[in-house]
């Protein structure tokens, strides 16, 4: 085994910084765009006089490092090369996402808002899969060039982690001699929703609560009537782009369906996994940024005149820390690794329970890095002017979106004891007849023994 990174991708990392120091920073630096990560950093975001949503000039900005990154060649980087990227691989993503958030916060990689100079887009490449032609047509050159923004509508007032249980409802209705859908429901934390032109909207058109089949996606207009928000949920992590949003009786066409009519949960289970293992080598970069920050204040406070450094309360945490983000560094890469050799749809059958491992850990190890970097740092890693407060408050998010911690745990768990994965052979003269198993949130019984988690 060699566990060295090969020369071309430290190549790449250092034509990062260079691109960085050239364009990026100059950028941060001009116009006090240097509020924006500042003690000032919550306020100059936030319009808090118009539903805490991001500040116009916040998110100029962050479009135009987006934009710098677009033509230096690096922002389609995870991308197919059909469309401008360099097909980076997921061992690669996740090295260079932990690289650039172990430097701190910056206009390089902010992931309050999933921002970075190296972009993870899914959507071009689930349209590339599951759209039509005229779908293709009409949404892929807009989403490279921004003027296409797609909000993701799943998760209901009364629905999270139970998906197929959602209460938004489409019946067939054909306007003016157009065969189409009248949609009617309400969707939670449809993130983006204030700048999106469409929706991807996740609608029961068949079948009873909790099937997994008649689910149907369609792609509804942001501005289509009926499409409505009706109020901004301002969280722990502001600025808040995560509304609640109506959708009372919308009509669409037949030509808005996203994907196979009646089997739409693919499509929100279609990227997990790159989207998990990514976040999960950020979570790792933020840790290992608190970790130094903490280690490099506790050798040069010095408290009664001796380095801080040398109280066994000071070390031990910190020690703990250390070396957990030593061996999720090394199942990150090696998941990603893995997941490299094998055919996407392989992923979920052979590696889903590993992706699991890193995302879960890695974001509850961001939050106690932040957490111990606060303490070490004492009043003032509490305060604004160091970025321990704002690490914990967006990590803490993802502790509970893209699948929360319990959800993940209960994969891993499915594969452990042989109820899903590789190990189902193992315990393949048990009778079978009474488990049900269809999406990620569905790990239950039909009968006779205790669901998981």
């Amino acid at each position: 085994m060699d566990f060295a990174l090969p020369q071309e991708l430290k190549d790449y990392l250092a034509e990062l910084d260079r691109f960085i120091e050239a364009e990026i920073k100059p950028l941060e630096d001009a116009d006090d765009n240097v509020r924006f990560f500042d003690h000032r950093r919550e306020y100059a975001r936030t319009d808090f006089e118009n539903g805490g949503l991001p500040r116009h000039e916040w998110e100029e900005l962050l479009r135009e490092a987006r934009r710098r990154a677009d033509k230096a060649g690096h922002l389609r980087f995870a991308m197919l090369p059909k469309f401008g990227g360099k097909g980076g691989s997921n061992l690669w993503m996740c090295v260079i996402r932990e690289y650039l958030a172990a430097k701190g916060l910056g206009l390089h990689n902010d992931l309050q808002n999933e921002h970075s100079i190296v972009a993870n887009n899914p959507f071009a490449k689930m349209f590339d899969d599951f759209g039509t032609e005229a779908q293709k047509a009409e949404f892929l050159g807009g989403m490279l060039d921004g003027t296409k923004r797609i909000t993701f509508g799943l998760t209901e007032p009364d629905h999270g982690s139970d998906a197929t249980h959602m209460e938004t409802r489409g019946v067939r209705e054909e306007k003016d001699g157009v065969a189409g859908w009248r949609i009617h429901g309400e969707k939670m934390w449809t993130t983006g929703m204030h700048a999106a032109t469409h929706c991807a909207l996740f609608v029961r058109t068949s079948g009873e609560d909790g099937a997994a089949r008649g689910i149907t996606c369609f792609l509804v207009p942001a501005d289509a009537p009926g499409v409505e928000v009706e109020e901004y949920l301002w969280t722990f992590n502001m600025p808040t782009d995560h509304p609640r949003v109506a959708f009372r009786n919308v009509w669409v066409p037949d030509t808005a369906i996203f994907g196979e009519p009646e089997n739409g949960l693919p499509l929100a289970q279609s990227f997990v996994h790159e989207n998990r293992i990514r976040q999960a080598a950020g979570s790792l970069g933020a840790a290992v940024f608190c970790i130094e920050e903490a280690v490099r204040y506790a050798r040069q406070r010095k408290p009664f005149g001796e380095d801080l450094a040398k109280n066994q309360a000071i070390q031990f945490p910190l020690v703990e820390l250390a070396t957990q983000a030593e061996m999720l560094r090394l199942l990150i890469r090696k998941t990603a690794w893995q997941m490299d050799q094998m055919p996407h749809p392989e992923v979920e059958k052979q590696l889903s329970d590993k992706v699991s491992m890193c995302n879960y850990w890695g974001n509850r190890l961001a939050c106690e890095a932040a957490d111990r970097a606060m303490q070490v740092h004492g009043g003032i890693g509490y305060s604004r002017h160091k970025p321990f407060e704002h690490i914990y408050r967006h990590h803490r998010r993802y502790r509970i979106t893209e699948g929360a911690e319990e959800i993940q745990m209960r994969k891993v768990a499915a594969f452990l004891f042989g109820y899903m994965g590789p190990k189902r052979r193992e315990f393949a003269g048990l009778d079978w007849s009474d488990v049900d198993y269809r999406t990620e949130s569905q790990i239950r019984p039909r009968s006779g023994w205790q669901a998981l988690g």
